[in-house]
């Protein structure tokens, strides 16, 4: 079966930076990322450890897509190329045509609770305007509870606001940019039930599967086999994607959160088609080579 990841952050250097550089990788206890390069590699070998063939690679802090687009440019058959984008920064526009003229960078994402801006801002439709001016470029909005674990290990501040964070802000823009892919992470990170309405609404809405999805905690009696089944009952099985949100080494590749997933899906009784597509066949529809 092939496996494809949807989310994997791309922890290098330029990431780190602010933080703190190679103390704050030092405090961590975490390997450095050496240059984009080292780092795809290192990737690669670790995806070729746990058999799966391609992933998502997100620049995590805005300005960081040249670090992803070098990886990509590395290993086109194994990476496809994510990058944060802030539209209230200035050029934010121009910015992000830039780095998707690079080969490989297909998706813009959005934080709103991290950079406090409302999803119907105007800034927010000329990030849209140019993902529908590139056919296949998505866009990636996360919403629902927001934590860097990162910022929190290292005792630093995390200044984000959630209410900007609230799926039901998509649908308008949903509704306006129909060829452009839209990508929930997490399940709506607690906001599930919202993000189901809004997927349920405009069908150029996915959610993503990633991480250990610890919101479930917010709604009581709700496990990870409920979860997937009431989704795969809304949007069905060819607008969930699958991935794991790991980020850094010596961790790499959270295995464990694939079979946990893997572990849900068998619960919630979905059949070998549909797991299928989740795990990596969505995927490739949405990133073809």
């Amino acid at each position: 079966m092939v496996i494809n990841d949807s989310h994997c952050h791309f922890f290098s250097s330029r990431f780190f930076a602010p933080l703190g550089g190679d103390g704050a990788i030092d405090t961590l206890g975490w390997d450095a990322p050496g240059s984009p390069e080292q780092l795809a590699d290192r990737w690669v070998a670790e995806l070729d450890r746990h058999h799966v063939t391609r992933i998502a690679l997100i620049a995590s802090a805005p300005g960081d897509g040249e670090s992803v687009a070098a990886a990509v440019a590395r290993h086109p058959g194994r990476f496809v190329g994510f990058f944060m984008v802030d539209p209230t920064a200035p050029d934010a526009a121009a910015g992000a045509k830039s780095i998707l003229a690079k080969d490989g960078m297909r998706a813009m994402c959005l934080f709103p609770a991290m950079h406090t801006y409302p999803l119907h801002d105007a800034r927010v439709r000329e990030i849209f305007d140019v993902a529908a001016a590139r056919p296949g470029t998505a866009v990636f909005v996360h919403c629902g509870v927001l934590s860097v674990g990162v910022r929190r290990k290292l005792g630093l501040p995390s200044p984000f606001d959630i209410r900007f964070g609230n799926p039901l802000d998509l649908h308008a823009v949903a509704l306006n940019y129909p060829t452009v892919p839209i990508i929930i992470p997490h399940f709506g990170a607690g906001l599930f039930r919202e993000a189901l309405m809004v997927a349920d609404l405009c069908p150029n809405v996915r959610l993503d599967t990633s991480s250990s999805n610890g919101w479930m905690k917010y709604d009581h009696g709700l496990t990870l086999a409920t979860v997937f089944a009431q989704a795969l009952a809304v949007v069905g099985p060819d607008r969930l994607l699958f991935g794991t949100d790991s980020s850094f080494f010596p961790r790499g590749w959270v295995s464990e959160v694939y079979e946990r997933q893997s572990e849900a899906l068998d619960a919630a009784g979905v059949g070998a088609d549909a797991r299928e597509r989740i795990l990596g066949g969505n995927f490739d529809s949405l990133f073809p080579k």
